[in-house]
């Protein structure tokens, strides 16, 4: 176990090196630069703000040195966002907001879908499977910004139930909430009844039902524990980007999260915020992977950490 746990560590040490250097090189082949506008400055102010954040130098010292510093800790100022104000600062600032709306969007997600992907899968072929394989189709298949923008116009503007923006109050995080949920809980919902039927015509789950076990016990003491597998598989990447923010939801809805901050930084080139928050997402995928991986022991005794975990 400590062996696996140190290879993942490691792996996700040199992922996250190469994320780095691809962000940053991607970033400065784009043409123009951070300090371009309509009321672009004289040449010598110029010159002067790129020595003041080390522009000035080549490119490869510029990557070796926000390298260095990020080893330290360092992730640079913001250079339009929040000017001079430091990236870490502003991450630690508005991540607790994402993480939040992220929070319950994924315990409903979790709810909600595991328990209708196995109802649909033990009703197979009846009516309430194929009202809920629509409905799941349906939630894969429609935009995030679709159904903020439904949710606004029905419940915002036409039957005035609840607020727009902001977070002012509990009811503020009813529409960025389902919004965020609706699609990775169909998603779930698809993964669970896929594994299900699988798993609901095997031998001991057929002896189940002779020795006469209730319904429930059988979809979910039984049967669920071995098809949770590939829904534990999904969460660890949905996890990480749920909780960071959903750049849809907190922009349509004007919640000033992460995600919403990482989408202004890209249209207004402020390189070390575009950097700081990929970071910080990759970070947060590699991280819940590998808590993911590990989880599987606990989920299936029989799954070997040492050959790979879920590879």
């Amino acid at each position: 176990m400590l062996k696996f746990i140190a290879k993942r560590i490691a792996q996700a040490i040199l992922v996250i090196f190469f994320i780095t250097c691809i962000t940053f090189l991607l970033m400065n082949l784009v043409p123009g630069g951070p300090f371009l506008s309509e009321k672009s400055p004289s040449p010598e102010v110029l010159a002067a703000m790129e020595a003041k954040y080390g522009l000035d130098k080549p490119l490869p010292v510029q990557l070796k040195n926000y390298i260095v510093n990020f080893i330290k800790g360092d992730l640079g100022v913001s250079y339009k966002m929040q000017k001079n104000r430091p990236v870490m600062t502003i991450i630690k600032d508005m991540f607790p907001v994402s993480a939040k709306i992220g929070s319950i969007a994924l315990l409903l997600a979790v709810l909600f879908g595991v328990p209708m992907g196995c109802i649909a899968a033990y009703n197979r072929g009846k009516f309430i499977d194929s009202f809920l394989r629509v409905v799941m189709t349906l939630g894969v298949s429609i935009p995030g910004f679709v159904v903020a923008t439904s949710l606004l116009i029905l419940f915002g503007s036409v039957l005035k139930l609840l607020p727009t923006i902001g977070l002012t109050s509990w009811k503020n995080y009813i529409m960025p909430c389902f919004t965020l949920a609706f699609n990775p809980m169909c998603y779930i919902g698809r993964l669970a009844r896929s594994s299900m039927l699988d798993v609901i015509n095997q031998d001991y789950i057929r002896t189940a039902r002779a020795k006469g076990v209730k319904t429930t016990s059988i979809i979910f003491k039984h049967a669920l524990r071995n098809a949770f597998i590939p829904v534990l598989t999904y969460l660890g990447p949905l996890t990480a980007g749920i909780l960071t923010g959903g750049f849809v939801v907190e922009s349509v809805f004007n919640i000033p999260g992460l995600g919403r901050y990482f989408v202004q930084s890209i249209l207004n080139r402020d390189y070390p915020l575009i950097m700081g928050t990929t970071i910080f997402l990759a970070t947060f995928i590699v991280v819940m992977t590998l808590i993911v991986d590990i989880l599987y022991k606990a989920v299936d005794p029989r799954i070997d950490l040492t050959k790979g975990g879920s590879n």
